[in-house]
């Protein structure tokens, strides 16, 4: 259970290092076609934005690779934690503000993660 719980932190880390490189360096090329329900033209005038949040979300991904390299398992834990809680509440923010797609992509890994960390946290009494 520990080794699916790495794995879903790992996921989850990689996952928003896209995310983060797509928004600061690929948003004004790539993002017309992977939103294309928007207008074209809106990307252009947005990139400094995208770009932006694309720092926040590498903020989230190497909190996680972080969580990851702590040897101490219940600072990793903690850690892991926190992080994970960060990634579902934009996950949940994204599904309410852009469409639920981009929520689902945050909100499943980061959520069955932190299920395996209270479960397996709850097994071991830490």
């Amino acid at each position: 259970m520990r080794l699916l719980f790495l794995a879903l932190v790992a996921l989850t880390a990689v996952l928003h290092l896209y995310i983060a490189w797509f928004e600061i360096f690929a948003w004004t090329s790539r993002g017309p076609v992977v939103f294309d329900t928007l207008p074209a033209e809106l990307f252009e005038p947005t990139w400094q934005l995208a770009a932006n949040q694309g720092v926040y979300n590498a903020f989230l991904a190497i909190g996680l690779i972080w969580s990851l390299l702590i040897r101490d398992t219940v600072w990793q834990r903690r850690i892991a934690f926190c992080f994970l809680g960060f990634v579902f509440i934009a996950g949940v923010a994204a599904a309410m503000t852009v469409s639920l797609r981009p929520g689902i992509f945050q909100m499943v890994p980061s959520g069955l993660a932190l299920i395996l960390l209270a479960v397996n946290s709850r097994m071991s009494g830490k």
